[in-house]
């Protein structure tokens, strides 16, 4: 079993990343389009050797993970680190782990969904979040309507559903990109 942990935890690219100071016009401005924290990233300068899907991708990303509207960024945050638990990729799981506990102040809640899975999660809109999420994740042909009904029942509205799904599905691709392009350390 993989150990999840919100430590910092690096990332080793299999195909060479773009250096800043040669790199093209189109691929600065494809890295202008991702987070500012992450412009300078070895991952998002590897992906910069495709400027095109990447400033698609870095502007879908800002658009699905801080839009201030809908479902609270806390409750995108701890999606994205069940999904990224769910495949496998501790790099993502850390990122969006230390995210949710600097957003939420929720640190030990986090650390036992790391360490027990979340099905520990006491929570109730954190667990229908979590069983979800999950599903979506890894077998997505057999989510179904019903499958709305625990978030109906936590209170989400037609909006921060939506959004659940779109931060799910932006960390299908994620989780896949990081995990083909390289190995994480640590």
């Amino acid at each position: 079993m993989k150990r999840f942990t919100m430590e910092e935890v690096g990332w080793t690219p299999r195909i060479p990343p773009v250096q800043a100071e040669t790199a093209s016009p189109a691929q600065l401005a494809a890295l202008e389009a991702c987070p500012p924290a992450q412009r300078r990233s070895t991952y998002f300068l590897t992906l910069a050797q495709d400027p095109a899907s990447l400033g698609e991708r870095g502007a879908l990303f800002n658009s699905v993970m801080y839009a201030p509207r809908g479902l609270p960024r806390a409750d995108r945050e701890f999606s994205t680190a069940v999904v990224s638990m769910a495949n496998g990729c501790v790099y993502c799981t850390s990122v969006h782990a230390r995210r949710f506990t600097e957003l939420s102040k929720q640190r030990e809640a986090m650390q036992r969904v790391l360490d027990e899975g979340h099905a520990v999660e006491t929570d109730p809109r954190r667990r229908a979040i979590a069983d979800f999420s999950e599903k979506l994740t890894l077998t997505p042909g057999a989510v179904s309507a019903a499958d709305l009904a625990p978030l109906r029942a936590v209170g989400m509205d037609d909006l921060e559903v939506l959004d659940l799904i779109h931060s799910i599905a932006m960390f299908a691709n994620a989780n896949r990109l990081m995990q083909s392009l390289g190995e994480t350390e640590g």
